[in-house]
């Protein structure tokens, strides 16, 4: 239970004795004796909701980012209990990870020691906001118990080809010493610490993503309307699939054909030279062969491009570098000689590390050819129709645009003069075979001719890579793999996992490039487990996007020793019904969640292949105009706020300060006016003075229709994620109810009992305390949270009146309340009499009538 002191404030006057923390003390008290949340068994026959939240980190206190999140989860997680759902809702922390070991680093301490305590505090925070988590449920990612499965699942994927080890450039963070994937690298920068990451080659492991490319971008499909659309698009955008050809080219003195992918095959005869990426193997390869002085040229040049983060190297206005290297590629469409070239421009590992530069028609490569003074040759005529026939021009003798008009013709649009490339459509010349044709059909007739001579075949490319899982780093899940005297990697056997971390006592955890593991010797060396000869194990730790890239299943069974998640309750709860969390996940962990989930699905272990059906990204909570940060010390912690409005204000003013996916000021967010609310409604329920069994129908109407408007309208507006729609409604009959008891037909009235008895029910999705209290004292046992919604009375949601608007030639000159039922003839006929529409005529005759009733009659006099 939460230590927090009772806090030193007044209730409110309207509220009389509302104590608010004596209310969070008495409930979770209750909460925690009863366990009313915990989701039901086998033998519980209601159908089922999986609710999740993003489950954070513990790296300190929750913040008020925080608050916002799980006040939302909980908000839909109590929702589906009242509509008489079975509900899931369990936590666990993402518990391994940088922070903890930085934060061990700087104190001194063990990883796990800073980690857990957090946790505990994260628990109380929870337990006092109330949160109606199964508490049953709970798993941390750095437990063995858990982490023994990350293990399972990287064997998992090794045996299916799926995880493999190879030297390449990585992406290098100086100063937490680590690798990172490139969806961890922001605008150049580390997305940890904010330090400038640069490329570096090492040997490390990935998991084969690319192979599920086109599955992970066709399956976006299924999430469109349930996922916000930015999300959808931000993942395709990452994913990135080009559809081209691989076209092979031949490399003077070179034993090895070299691939080039382009989207665009039919400008093929408009390549003028070839680009290299600097940090490949084939750069380093083709300038061996070189003179000396360009050798010492590209070395140099290599050292500068290791310098530059690929954010800059792709940036379109920086100024072209490069080397020549003294080698030729041969163009298999025409024969011509291209000179290759290494330039940082070309990216290692985007399709396969070359490019065929067509200045003419690519913008990069115009400005690297002007740059170095090399051909441009125009091979698309943009000023050319790309339907119907050639535009009539000067034709020769045989009948064939002469080259006098086509030279004209493009005079005004030369890239080499005016420095802007020619990437629209239109039709090719300069082309052989192709002139004549649109792009769609000269890409078409070059693959074809390509496939025929065996230099190329139709392809497609992307932008996602494969997943880098390999960290430097203490702090993580062991990498179950053994390195053998022969060369040889091989599986720890599975029945020595888990492979525990040793105990960080006498390592060395500075970041310093190597993984801290390494100076575990005892911990390091093992056996072959095929010979029984001394082996080392893998220094490395796993990426902790592993980690959460499968846990919403261990919560199915997050206390089985046999098997990672049990089939039979996937079958049953997932996927996740409804997942709720900040948009700065829209890549990283949901695409590596949904990546893995097809993994799980082909392997037969789950039966669908998106492992969260619904997405709810909620908005930033802002303070001073900046995202909440601990490492900016620009936050407002998550129990500090509670102490003097209560858990209670705390969750109702976020849910009302907006909509959930804009961002919201701390600032502006009044827990003193929600504070003010929950006395009033909880003053409400003191002031009802008839019995439980009180006939409502015989309660006053006008009271009853404002209830039974909220009992309708809530659920489209909770499924809808409209909050703060949803608590303005409850104001709304807060004071309908206090205008009734003050001055209307008092506390006895069947209605205000009706009223207030919604009313806690309503709240107890957002102030769950206040509305428990409330229910106890309307003479009802516990707990609210467990009511059925009740169903709307449809005769109550009839209006007998409506507000007719009157308009003459487009302007509304009056308003009449009118009946509900009203007909048309009686609608025009009340208008036509009206004294107002009558002076706005002023004598005009009407020429056209429009009636719409009961709410619109139009005249037209013009």
């Amino acid at each position: 239970m939460s230590q927090t002191p009772p806090p030193d404030t007044t209730a409110p006057a309207d509220g009389g004795g509302y104590d608010a923390y004596a209310i969070q003390q008495k409930w979770q008290a209750r909460w925690a004796e009863s366990d009313p949340f915990r989701a039901g068994g086998t033998g519980d026959s209601r159908p089922r909701k999986y609710v999740l939240g993003m489950f954070p980190y513990p790296s300190g206190d929750l913040h008020m980012g925080h608050a916002e999140n799980y006040a939302y989860v909980d908000v839909v997680a109590r929702f589906w209990r009242h509509r008489g759902y079975n509900v899931l809702n369990p936590i666990g922390w993402d518990s391994f990870g940088l922070p903890a070991e930085n934060a061990a680093i700087q104190r001194g301490a063990d990883p796990r020691e800073w980690t857990y305590a957090n946790i505990e505090q994260h628990k109380r925070s929870f337990r006092e906001y109330g949160s109606s988590y199964d508490w049953s449920r709970i798993l941390h990612t750095s437990d063995p118990e858990y982490y023994r499965w990350n293990q399972w699942l990287f064997q998992l994927l090794y045996e299916r080809g799926l995880a493999y080890r190879k030297e390449s450039p990585v992406n290098w963070c100086p100063n937490d010493q680590t690798v990172l994937a490139n969806e961890q690298v922001v605008d150049g920068h580390c997305e940890r610490c904010g330090a400038e990451v640069v490329k570096k080659k090492l040997t490390q492991w990935y998991f084969k993503i690319t192979d599920y490319a086109d599955r992970l971008l066709d399956d976006l499909n299924q999430l469109e309307g349930f996922w916000p659309q930015k999300v959808i698009r931000m993942q395709r955008n990452w994913i990135g699939r080009s559809v081209g050809a691989d076209i092979d080219f031949e490399i003077e003195g070179h034993p090895e054909k070299v691939t080039v992918f382009s989207t665009r095959p039919d400008t093929l005869h408009g390549a003028t030279f070839m680009v290299v990426a600097p940090d490949s193997d084939l750069a380093a390869e083709l300038a061996s062969g070189s003179s000396a002085e360009v050798r010492m040229r590209f070395q140099d040049y290599l050292t500068n491009v290791g310098r530059s983060s690929e954010i800059e190297r792709q940036s379109t206005d920086r100024p072209k570098t490069g080397v020549f290297l003294e080698r030729w590629a041969i163009n298999p469409i025409n024969g011509e000689r291209l000179p290759i070239w290494a330039a940082d421009y070309v990216l290692a590992d985007y399709g396969h590390g070359a490019v065929m530069a067509v200045p003419a028609h690519d913008q990069r490569d115009l400005d690297f050819a002007r740059a170095f003074d090399l051909p441009i040759k125009v091979v698309v005529d943009t000023t050319a129709p790309i339907t119907g026939a050639i535009p009539v021009i000067e034709l020769d003798e045989n009948g064939e645009p002469s080259e006098s008009a086509l030279e004209e013709s493009l005079a005004d649009i030369d890239p080499a003069r005016t420095g802007i490339a020619l990437t629209g459509d239109g039709r090719m010349i300069n082309s052989g075979s192709l002139d004549g044709l649109s792009k769609r059909h000269a890409i078409a007739r070059i693959t074809e001719e390509l496939a025929a001579a065996g230099t190329g075949r139709a392809s497609k490319s992307y932008r996602l890579r494969d997943w880098l899982i390999s960290r430097q780093r203490f702090w993580g899940t062991p990498i179950p793999m053994i390195h053998t005297q022969d060369g040889r990697i091989v599986p720890v056997p599975a029945d020595q996992l888990p492979l525990t971390l040793p105990d960080a006592e006498g390592l060395d955890l500075t970041p310093k490039g190597t993984s801290p593991l390494g100076g575990a010797t005892e911990w390091m060396t093992t056996t072959d487990p095929e010979t029984g000869e001394p082996a080392l194990r893998d220094a490395d730790t796993m990426d902790t996007f592993v980690d959460s890239s499968w846990y919403f299943l261990r919560f199915l069974t997050p206390n089985d020793a046999d098997e990672a998640f049990s089939t039979a309750e996937a079958a049953k709860w997932a996927p996740v019904d409804s997942y709720i969390g900040g948009v700065e996940h829209a890549i990283l962990h949901l695409l590596y969640a949904r990546f893995i989930t097809k993994v799980l699905f082909d392997a037969g272990l789950v039966d669908f292949t998106e492992p969260f059906s619904s997405l709810v990204n909620q908005g930033m909570v802002l303070l001073g105009g900046s995202k909440m940060s601990k490492s900016k010390g620009n936050l407002v912690e998550f129990s500090a706020s509670m102490r003097e409005p209560g858990a209670d204000a705390v969750r109702t003013a976020i849910a009302f300060a907006g909509p959930v996916e804009d961002d919201i000021n701390w600032e502006d967010v009044s827990t003193t006016g929600a504070q003010k609310f929950l006395a009033r409604a909880w003053r409400v329920a003191h002031d009802v003075q008839s019995d439980p069994d009180v006939v409502w129908a015989e309660g006053d109407e006008s009271l009853r229709r404002v209830t039974h408007r909220l009992l309708a309208d809530a659920p489209s507006l909770v499924e809808q994620t409209k909050f703060n729609v949803v608590v303005a409604r409850l104001m709304e009959l807060v004071n309908a109810t206090r205008k009734a008891i003050d001055s209307g037909p008092g506390k006895a009235d069947p209605a205000v009992r009706e009223a207030a008895e919604v009313t806690a029910m309503v709240l107890d999705l957002f102030a769950p305390h206040t509305a428990e209290e409330m229910w106890e004292t309307l003479g009802y046992e516990p707990f609210v949270g467990l009511v059925p919604w009740r169903a709307p009375d449809p005769t109550l949601l009839v209006e007998d009146t409506v507000t007719a608007v009157v308009q003459i030639d487009g302007k509304v000159r009056a308003t009449l309340e009118v009946s509900a039922r009203i007909d048309a003839k009686d609608l025009e006929a009340l208008a036509r009499a009206d004294a107002r529409v009558q002076r706005a005529l002023a004598g005009r005759e009407i020429t056209r009538t429009v009636v719409r009733p009961p709410k619109v009659v139009s005249f037209s006099t013009n």
